[in-house]
């Protein structure tokens, strides 16, 4: 290649030398510190926020939220009930499976605002005001249905649904319409026994 030299006084070697080192650092500036300081998330204005009046666990709460916030963060960051757990975020776990007017619901995946006058229940509701434990819970003990613990709050939730729903009618069911709480200590066999046990104290009650 030729190193002629232009009327500017560069030669043609450094031109294009200069020209692949500044394309190549592009990517390295977009993606730096200073660059993501310069474009931060939106906040929340003020005609963003809703007050609303959530029903959770037979208690009435009324808060100010940003009409973004998922009933999952509103029942950890705004109400203070940290037992329905922030798994994947995406509705992919279960971890974060609270029951809605009965039925089971994704709280990460639902808008706080769309729960309005709806009874939520969460893990800390489910015991007797003495302290007995849902039959559900007991089960989950007695049948030592659990390792680490994270997906168990979400687990027992979504057992109360499955049997309330009645598809805890055989082993396969309720490997079935429990596949979409996940358990990444696969205490699965422990589970499904707990959920029998439980099941059938729940028809004889």
């Amino acid at each position: 290649m030729s190193n002629s030299t232009s009327p500017s006084g560069l030669s043609r070697r450094t031109f294009m030398t200069g020209s692949v080192t500044a394309a190549a650092a592009m990517p390295l500036m977009a993606t730096s510190p200073k660059a993501a300081e310069l474009s931060p998330a939106r906040a929340a204005e003020p005609r963003d926020l809703s007050t609303i009046s959530l029903r959770i666990n037979k208690q009435a709460y009324t808060l100010a939220l940003d009409n973004r916030t998922s009933l999952l963060d509103a029942l950890r960051d705004h109400v203070g009930l940290t037992g329905t757990k922030k798994g994947c975020d995406h509705g992919q776990c279960g971890a974060c499976t609270v029951l809605v007017d009965g039925k089971r619901v994704l709280s990460c995946l639902s808008f706080a605002v769309m729960n309005q006058g709806r009874e939520i229940t969460t893990v800390e509701g489910l015991a007797s005001a003495d302290g007995e434990l849902h039959p559900v819970q007991q089960a989950f003990v007695d049948h030592d249905a659990f390792q680490c613990g994270y997906c168990t709050p979400g687990q027992i939730v979504s057992a109360i649904g499955c049997i309330d729903e009645g598809h805890a009618g055989s082993e396969d069911d309720i490997r079935e319409y429990m596949s979409g709480n996940l358990c990444r200590c696969a205490a699965y066999p422990n589970i499904v026994a707990a959920i029998i046990q439980a099941r059938d104290e729940i028809r004889r009650a």
